[in-house]
């Protein structure tokens, strides 16, 4: 297969986006969702919305899971995305310990070149700083500018093969290329693999990190499915996508970020030596049964149990004139709240930090408005619903520490109280 291959078209997907097989089968489908960050402002409300189809399926030969329909990036990631992961302290020191874990490890000289690709506000190149190396963030939104202005050089443009010789020609060469959750998120895979090999040094290092397929599913994060995501990757799957290409996949890790995920290490050049963790992870993924068709079929049956949960618990709340809000507004609530068909008349206001980009806006598909915390903590709502539920513990003792007396709900893997 060439690298064309692994270049998405805008529509439906009909074969596995790695190895172009045709033997699909389908886990679950969320129906037709508005994209997850595409949020309304108060003149669009009264405008028609857009939504695309939403299906989870799964390649029979190479393992991947994935989405079966492709919205073009322009549209995904627009001028205005209102994402910033600087914003959250627990995402912002992951960010800035990947560059350290990456420096120490592969004693990175002082002085090289380090490239984030989509590096929003630049955080993960900050850590690089601090090891005193050069950086250079690429990221296509507006977000870059706030990047330019902390002081991170960073070009305003989707990355793409033609950017290369640009960057090469003012910069060098990397010595390393970083991904963090983006990588599963491109459609155009190919040119970007390519345009990675042509930036780095002989023997440089390209480092992703992605939703971990394992996590996903042992912990119900149907959430995490939305039109961004293209690819769920295994261990399986990323190192056969990575053999299409002139890299090898020398080690990878489990890490925390967004519920689960993994960082990935290839090195530019076949042959180089393997971690043994590499073929841990995957005899692990084997014994689990992530190949099998029943692990997706239980999956299939947490979701919609963890549905019906979610449901029944607002139920009550309403019944007994109650009051119930969202706390936190990440794109993965867009598919939680659509699913479970939570909207304004279901929760009031979804509650965010006073520095968030998204306060005044709607959320897409549902329709619920989303507020400064400061309104929550005055109001002291019965319930308080948190949707960035894989950073629960860090979120809820700050809001306590704050004055929020509400009783909180955590809705995944399994609906939980905590008063």
């Amino acid at each position: 297969m060439n690298n064309n291959n692994h270049n998405l078209s805008v529509g439906k997907i009909n074969c596995c986006q790695i190895c172009n097989s045709k033997e699909i089968s389908e886990i679950i489908d969320f129906g037709h969702q508005a994209p997850c960050d595409s949020l309304i402002w108060p003149e669009q409300l009264s405008q028609p919305e857009t939504r695309y189809p939403l299906k989870l399926i799964r390649c029979k030969k190479c393992g991947l899971v994935q989405i079966d329909h492709v919205v073009a990036a322009e549209e995904l990631f627009f001028a205005d995305y209102p994402y910033r992961s600087g914003i959250t302290s627990t995402l912002a020191n992951n960010l800035r310990n990947t560059a350290s874990t990456i420096v120490k490890r592969y004693k990175l000289a002082k002085g090289s070149l380090a490239i984030d690709l989509g590096s929003n506000d630049g955080t993960l190149l900050e850590g690089f700083q601090r090891e005193d190396m050069k950086v250079l963030g690429i990221e296509p939104t507006n977000i870059a500018k706030l990047a330019n202005k902390k002081g991170i050089k960073t070009i305003q443009k989707f990355f793409n093969n033609s950017l290369v010789s640009a960057i090469k020609k003012e910069f060098g060469n990397a010595e390393v290329v970083t991904a963090c959750n983006m990588f599963a998120h491109v459609a155009e895979l190919g040119s970007l693999i390519t345009g990675v090999e042509n930036l780095l040094v002989d023997d440089g290092l390209f480092v992703s990190e992605s939703h971990y397929l394992m996590d996903l599913i042992d912990t119900v994060q149907y959430d995490s499915i939305y039109h961004e995501h293209l690819k769920y990757y295994s261990v399986k799957s990323i190192i056969e996508l990575f053999n299409y290409y002139n890299f090898t996949v020398i080690d990878i890790d489990k890490i925390p970020n967004y519920g689960g995920s993994i960082r990935v290490f290839a090195r530019k050049g076949k042959f180089h030596k393997v971690s043994n963790k590499v073929k841990n992870l995957l005899q692990d993924e084997i014994d689990r049964g992530l190949y099998e068709e029943s692990i997706y079929q239980k999956f299939t049956r947490k979701i919609k149990n963890s549905k019906l949960q979610l449901q029944n618990l607002i139920l009550q709340v309403k019944n007994n004139n109650q009051t119930i809000v969202g706390v936190g507004c990440p794109g993965r609530a867009t598919t939680l709240l659509s699913y479970c068909n939570l909207d304004k008349d279901t929760l009031s206001y979804i509650a965010e930090q006073s520095t968030s980009l998204k306060l005044g806006l709607f959320t897409p598909g549902t329709y619920i408005p989303i507020v400064d915390e400061k309104i929550m903590l005055e109001e002291q709502p019965d319930f308080a619903i948190i949707l960035s539920w894989h950073y629960w513990e860090p979120i809820v003792k700050n809001l306590r520490a704050k004055g929020l007396k509400s009783k909180v709900v955590i809705p995944l893997p399994e609906v939980k109280i905590i008063d």
